[in-house]
């Protein structure tokens, strides 16, 4: 989903930008002889990692193992193939579920260590900050302009909508569009529907992240959020809006909340210049209604 509005935007507003990308089934990330050879043949002058196995609650909990070995060797390969390739500029995308379960509200960056994760991403999480910790020491030990960008729940066209292993929007969106289509009298959602969560638009996070890779002295890593929180029981019923279902909702406590609320600051991010056009509503309406093209075309995502 990034890497594909990273590509779609910078060639729609930076033209004379070349992007050089290349397919998983190319290249695998997790090796760094391969992904070292990559960057020799490739030569670039800046590099924007936004490659990662991710999911949502389930996911995490069912898979622990891949999400946190396979991150952990995409970033330490990628990063020090860089290095080793002369690659004065990195910036790596990681997740704000980095911060601690009990983190202060709304998140700060020094948060970051100062407690423990949430258990139902923890893996994910120590997997990000692996790779945002070896930016900042490459950063710190040679020199070179390697930060890192720590964004709140995305969104948006590209997503994965797979029914067991997506994240929460895009999940709802199938759920209750396939509940409409079977007419379906009510749709349950995971846990108590009280945590709250932040949403940002997928475009507006690559647009932090142009802006972010322009900057002459960005902080070692920083919030992206879009500034506002929901609450899941809340965002289901605005969903099902958006899809125009209209049964019953009800929530199944007897599945994880995960963190009850993770809202971010993003004030450092802000005061460099960014700050969110994408609205929540609008937002919504844009990716529900790339999910129905995606349905129509047969190209909806769903691994």
């Amino acid at each position: 989903m990034v890497g594909s509005a990273v590509c779609r935007l910078l060639a729609d507003r930076h033209p004379h930008v070349e992007v050089i990308t290349c397919a998983r089934n190319q290249l695998d990330l997790r090796d760094e002889s391969k992904v070292r050879s990559f960057f020799e043949a490739s030569r670039p002058d800046a590099v924007l990692f936004a490659a990662s196995r991710v999911g949502g609650i389930l996911a995490n909990s069912t898979y622990p193992v891949e999400f946190l070995a396979d991150n952990v060797r995409m970033a330490i390969a990628t990063i020090q193939s860089a290095y080793t390739t002369g690659v004065k500029r990195f910036l790596y995308l990681g997740s704000t579920c980095i911060y601690p379960k009990f983190a202060p509200q709304p998140i700060r960056e020094e948060a970051l260590l100062t407690s423990p994760l949430e258990t139902t991403n923890e893996a994910y999480a120590l997997a990000k900050i692996v790779g945002l910790k070896l930016c900042q020491y490459y950063r710190h030990q040679h020199g070179v302009l390697y930060h890192s960008a720590m964004p709140t729940n995305l969104y948006g066209p590209g997503d994965n909508y797979h029914p067991d292993h997506s994240h929460v929007i895009p999940g709802l969106i199938r759920k209750f569009h396939d509940a409409k289509d079977a007419d379906l009298p009510q749709v349950a959602i995971w846990g108590t529907g009280t945590p709250r969560r932040e949403f940002l638009y997928v475009d507006d996070l690559v647009h932090a992240l142009i802006h972010l890779l322009a900057h002459p002295d960005p902080p070692d890593w920083v919030n992206v959020g879009y500034g506002s929180d929901i609450s899941i029981l809340e965002l289901a019923h605005t969903i099902a809006g958006v899809v125009g279902y209209t049964g019953a909702i009800t929530t199944d406590p007897s599945k994880p909340d995960g963190t009850p609320r993770k809202l971010t600051d993003s004030s450092l991010l802000r005061s460099t210049g960014w700050k969110p056009t994408v609205s929540f509503e609008e937002g919504l309406e844009r990716a529900y209604d790339d999910f129905l093209r995606s349905r129509e075309t047969g190209n909806l995502r769903s691994r």
